[in-house]
């Protein structure tokens, strides 16, 4: 029984210990998807496009003529998006790419614009980055993923 007294002190500051951590990361998730977050950690642009569903105009992108080895990932998040094997250039004035990494991207029914689109976002979170459409290269999948450029952050290899 002794022991067990001995014990206690020890067990209650682990479980606080434990709890406050928990809470901390909770709370750091909730900060992370929320818009006063990105509102304060994006440049105006990338807020534009990302959180809000803009599009960068055409031709005017870093990484529209861009090619060089590495991957491509969410500029709100850090999500990896896109492996640099996958872009092709589409002669559409945004960086295209024939597919997505596996999951890390959702599709969204977009009637806007008086037109039926595919958007894409992060499925991380939730953030727009383009359009995909199917006429990207039929010797791969198809598929065209029009993103734009400001979305994206580049690490090389």
């Amino acid at each position: 029984m002794n022991s067990v007294l001995k014990l206690l002190p020890i067990l209650f500051v682990t479980f606080t210990l434990i709890t406050c951590q928990k809470t901390k990361s909770q709370n750091l998730n909730i900060m992370a998807n929320s818009e006063e977050y990105y509102k304060s950690n994006l440049s105006d642009e990338e807020y534009y496009v990302l959180r809000q569903k803009g599009t960068e105009p055409p031709f005017s992108g870093k990484y529209n003529d861009f090619h060089e080895d590495g991957t491509y990932h969410c500029a709100a998040c850090g999500q990896k998006l896109f492996e640099s094997v996958t872009k092709f250039d589409a002669h559409c004035g945004w960086p295209s790419f024939d597919q997505a990494i596996k999951g890390s991207v959702e599709y969204i029914e977009d009637h806007s614009h008086g037109m039926t689109r595919t958007e894409v976002v992060c499925s991380n979170c939730k953030s727009h980055l383009g359009h995909v459409f199917n006429d990207g290269p039929k010797d791969t999948t198809g598929q065209r993923y029009c993103m734009n450029s400001i979305s994206l952050k580049f690490k090389h290899k």
